[in-house]
């Protein structure tokens, strides 16, 4: 089953105590907001694990790198909330359909399912939500303000073209589509095309009566794919019907089997479809599973492909090049806007010289102390 990757809500016991009492202190006040002990050290865990998963040779390192901006990261996300409140962004309606996607993807046949696997991973379902609901704020935030400020001239797009070629070259490929009709009396296909010998299978049965039910069954899936072929060259779409008569295991995907180079196919596969142009489509083909008819969805020549067919690519690489350096800026900007008040002993890594720290006032301290408990209730720690 695929997890959740959503942080648990961990409570911090320190040494030194009676047993069972948890200290739980604030970290960071922001604007009329707070950061507590156990949502800083949460954070930090999390990073661990994540670190851990992705480069487990690596991890103490990059952990010890990384750490520095636990509480960085921390007061951004509250401040790109708040921005997210001020321009009247709930993230409710994407918080739907995210859920729905995860549901998918975790193939759950429902969302009251998501919410159980949720809690049998730890997490309440109002964790769980909210966390959803403030990565989606946060994006939508970064997209409006800051992405959407972005621009890409023709010249720099050519530039980063320019100089990456070395990295942009590739060997002649093609991606295919497969519709596949096999026999009914046959051992259903466990293969796609691509790992086909492409030759018919040599065994017989055992009797002449087997025989001629194979031979029938062959014929009729003949039969089936030349008309399905038929249809196609009469304007169907090869993709619908993929999906409503294919019965290879790409069928959901409209037959899409992937890119592949020289040397990945059968020989006469690939003297055939290496031999075509993006979009068409062979005759009926037999097979060790069946007849199959396959599509050339694409067709890359070998080398550097031509600047308009990897534009997509280049403004997105540059896009997110230019969109750290931007964010940082952004949420520099906000820090000075802000209120911001640290604990002694913790450091922001993106503090701004130019940060106002909140005045201390009775009444202050008073909200201060009201939503430590209740973040203390809610995280289990009172």
């Amino acid at each position: 089953m695929k997890k959740l990757c959503l942080p648990l809500v961990v409570a911090i016991f320190l040494p030194g105590l009676a047993s069972g009492q948890v200290v739980e202190q604030i970290v960071a006040r922001v604007n009329n907001q707070i950061i507590t002990s156990t949502e800083y050290q949460r954070s930090k865990d999390q990073l661990r694990d994540e670190v851990r998963q992705q480069d487990p040779n690596d991890a103490d390192k990059v952990y010890a790198e990384r750490e520095k901006d636990v509480l960085r990261d921390l007061i951004d996300q509250q401040l790109l909330l708040e921005k997210g409140k001020d321009l009247g962004i709930t993230g409710d309606t994407e918080l739907i359909k995210r859920e729905d996607q995860m549901r998918k993807d975790m193939k759950l046949d429902s969302i009251e399912a998501l919410e159980k696997e949720a809690q049998k991973q730890g997490i309440s379902w109002e964790d769980f939500q909210q966390n959803l609901r403030n990565q989606i704020i946060t994006q939508k935030v970064i997209g409006q303000e800051v992405g959407g400020r972005l621009s890409i001239t023709n010249e720099e797009a050519q530039q980063f073209y320019d100089q990456h070629k070395k990295e942009m070259e590739q060997p002649e490929s093609i991606r295919l589509s497969e519709i596949l009709v096999a026999p009914k009396s046959a051992t259903p296909a466990g293969a796609a095309a691509k790992t086909d010998a492409s030759v018919p299978a040599a065994g017989t049965n055992d009797t002449p009566a087997q025989q001629a039910a194979d031979a029938a069954a062959l014929d009729a899936a003949k039969a089936k794919a030349e008309d399905l072929l038929k249809q196609i060259r009469a304007g169907a779409s090869f993709e619908d019907i993929a999906k409503k008569y294919s019965d290879g295991p790409s069928a959901a995907e409209g037959g899409d089997l992937g890119v592949f180079t020289r040397g990945k196919l059968a020989k006469e596969l690939e003297d055939q479809t290496f031999a075509m142009k993006g979009g068409e489509i062979t005759d009926v083909i037999r097979t060790r599973q069946g007849y199959i008819i396959l599509k050339v969805t694409e067709h890359e020549q070998a080398g550097v492909p031509p600047m308009k067919d990897v534009l997509p690519k280049i403004q997105d690489a540059l896009y997110y090049e230019k969109l750290q350096p931007a964010l940082r800026a952004y949420l520099t900007k906000l820090r000075e806007e802000a209120y911001i008040k640290y604990a002694p002993g913790y450091v922001d890594s993106g503090a701004s010289p130019n940060q106002t720290e909140p005045i201390e006032t009775s009444a202050t301290k008073e909200a201060s102390a009201k939503k430590l408990n209740k973040k203390k209730k809610k995280l289990g720690v009172l």
